[in-house]
């Protein structure tokens, strides 16, 4: 099985590269060029991306009832 590589592993990597293919890459790995459709046909979200145990609404609604 592979080893898990982390943003701390990968930053020397790419601090090493050229501009250019520091560009290139970027271009690569954001998918330039596509939709938010497009992305997440590519790549739908994980379940727990936008989970959350509160309901959102409820979330912004507190507090508000003190104002008025």
């Amino acid at each position: 099985m592979a080893n898990e590589l982390k943003a701390d592993d990968i930053l020397p990597l790419i601090a090493k590269l050229s501009r250019e293919e520091r560009r290139r890459l970027f271009r690569l790995a954001l998918g330039q060029g596509k939709t938010d459709a497009q992305a997440y046909a590519a790549q739908p979200p994980r379940n727990d991306e936008f989970s959350s145990d509160e309901d959102g609404l409820a979330w912004e609604a507190e507090g508000w009832e003190e104002i008025g």
